[in-house]
């Protein structure tokens, strides 16, 4: 369904759109904009759509104005995404913010691996000092995670999405809060046991303490590529062992840790809110002053981010040799494969909770605020005047630029005239997502294979896509639960780039980037004879 069916977007606004849509969720979505009169600065626009909000995310136009006052509170810090203006009419509100050109930061860490203890620190630290910048303006987050950080072009740290802030001190008084919200595997006990829920009134939590849990859940996931646990309850076999060892848990994940971050993790992690370690505590543990040469000296900027961005593009690789079936990640108690029909599993923690990305409005259905489609003539994939040879020299070409073919390659890594020419992050790690693969395979073969590999995983499709011959494009929805069993919801897009080239791309619209990563690894694994390779 097209934004432009329900309402179309507000045209009295003070800037002009200049891309197609860059992020999207249920009831609003993202676009680049630019002043009326001039190309410059660009800057992101959220679009919400009130009625949507209100009915299927639950989110009321007080708790919209809160979002902005509470953002436009914490501008002015270099890790926090700066606000600037806002709008509404009767059906849209817009909001102006910074654009993050970077793109997801946890879209460039490989699942289940993390990255080195360097980087984990670099970004450990921008998150820190962010934090640290909101609490001493009385706000507290309550959403830390993956999703709600991004990178500048410049590869620095950026904490977004204020959705479900809170003012937990003003004017020296401090205020406890009672809402139940956050994500499973980042929320912090307390949020469940003190939180209201129901007709049962909650004793109330400290919006700050709760985040310092999520951002040691952040560090954890950072140097692991793994959440700790599905969510801190006894349900989690994982959590249960974290308290019956006294945080000494023998899950592996735990085992591979630096054991220098370890007293750090037990700080931030511990389940007696009165114990945790306060920010201060955090900023003199010995691990978070180390020195760090990607690092400038206050802590809030990259120094070197070329060689930080080779490293972490070099880290991003696909084993074709792996059965993603059997495959269990390394800690989970659960079986991995996606499943939609686990809902009784969830130890009841999207039951009442608040959330700035809801389920999809109306079950399976989501606004497509923008779905391309090429125009054009029909490419077959076998042309039958050329050897297949010939067309993958020619596929070759055409690919020999494109980032995302590294993570294919035996041995990933970043083509020298890259790295000779780049000048800043992104010149190395693009803005675009790297959850693509192409193929030269038809499109009437390709789309029931990556079906038939959905199926595989547990993840349901309720009719494969038709495909005519004249068509030179296809769409996939996915809508699933994760091995964490959080929701899940993105689609697959497979268009012809080039005459007998198809680009499969990956397009999260929620949930955690390290696990639509992994789904998107599995999915290529499983197709992999379609996947075309630099290395054959």
């Amino acid at each position: 369904m097209q934004h432009s069916q329900l309402a179309p977007l507000p045209i009295d606004v003070p800037f002009r759109i200049v891309s197609k849509t860059i992020g999207q969720g249920a009831y609003a979505c993202i676009k680049k904009a630019a002043p009326l009169d001039a190309d410059n600065p660009i800057f992101a626009v959220k679009y919400i759509h009130k009625d949507y909000a209100a009915r299927h995310g639950k989110i009321s136009a007080r708790q919209l104005s809160l979002e902005v006052t509470v953002h436009r509170h914490v501008t002015g810090h270099n890790n926090i995404i700066s606000f600037y203006q806002t709008g509404e009419d009767e059906i849209w509100r817009w909001i102006a913010m910074e654009l993050a050109e970077g793109g997801d930061l946890f879209d460039k860490i490989e699942a289940d691996e993390g990255v080195g203890e360097d980087i984990a620190h670099v970004y450990f630290s921008q998150l820190i000092s962010a934090v640290s910048f909101m609490h001493s303006k009385g706000v507290g987050h309550r959403d830390i995670k993956p999703e709600n950080m991004l990178l500048t072009s410049d590869g620095n740290l950026k904490i977004a999405d204020f959705g479900l802030a809170a003012l937990f001190e003003y004017k020296g008084t401090r205020k406890l809060s009672t809402t139940f919200c956050g994500s499973p595997p980042y929320i912090a006990p307390e949020v469940i046991t003190c939180s209201t829920r129901g007709q049962n009134k909650g004793s109330g939590y400290h919006p700050d303490l709760v985040d310092i849990w999520s951002c040691g859940i952040v560090l954890f996931v950072l140097l692991a590529g793994n959440t700790p646990w599905d969510s801190p309850t006894d349900d989690s076999y994982e959590f249960h062992e974290y308290l019956t060892t006294n945080a000494r848990p023998t899950d592996e994940l735990w085992q591979k840790l630096p054991p220098a971050t370890l007293s750090l993790l037990r700080g931030m992690l511990t389940v007696d809110p009165k114990g945790r370690f306060s920010l201060e505590d955090v900023r003199r543990h010995p691990w978070y002053t180390r020195s760090n040469k990607y690092l400038s000296s206050d802590g809030t900027k990259l120094k070197d981010p070329i060689n930080l961005a080779t490293s972490m593009f070099e880290s991003l690789h696909i084993d074709f040799s792996q059965d993603p079936l059997s495959q269990k990640r390394p800690g989970a108690s659960r079986s991995d494969p996606m499943d939609v029909d686990m809902h009784d599993q969830e130890v009841n923690l999207s039951e009442g909770m608040s959330s700035t990305q809801p389920e999809m409005a109306g079950g399976n259905m989501v606004m497509d605020w923008h779905t391309p489609h090429l125009a054009g003539e029909y490419y077959s994939t076998q042309p039958a005047d050329k050897p297949f040879s010939s067309q993958q020299m020619e596929i070759s070409s055409h690919l020999e630029d494109e980032p995302s073919m590294s993570q294919f390659s035996q041995k990933p890594s970043v083509p020298l005239s890259r790295t000779q020419n780049a000048k800043v992050f992104q010149d190395i790690i693009p803005p675009r997502s790297l959850t693509r693969f192409y193929s030269a395979w038809e499109l009437k073969l390709l789309v029931p294979l990556i079906c038939e590999a959905l199926h595989r995983l547990g993840v349901p499709v309720p009719s494969v896509p038709a495909v005519s011959s004249g068509d030179t494009s296809a769409m996939i929805r996915v809508i699933a639960k994760d091995g964490r069993m959080c929701s899940l919801q993105g689609k697959v897009l497979i268009e012809c780039v080039s005459e007998g080239l198809f680009e499969v791309e990956f397009v999260k619209i929620k949930g955690d980037p390290l696990e639509w990563r992994r789904f998107f690894k599995k999915v290529a694994v499983l197709c992999q004879d379609a996947v075309f390779k630099p290395d054959e």
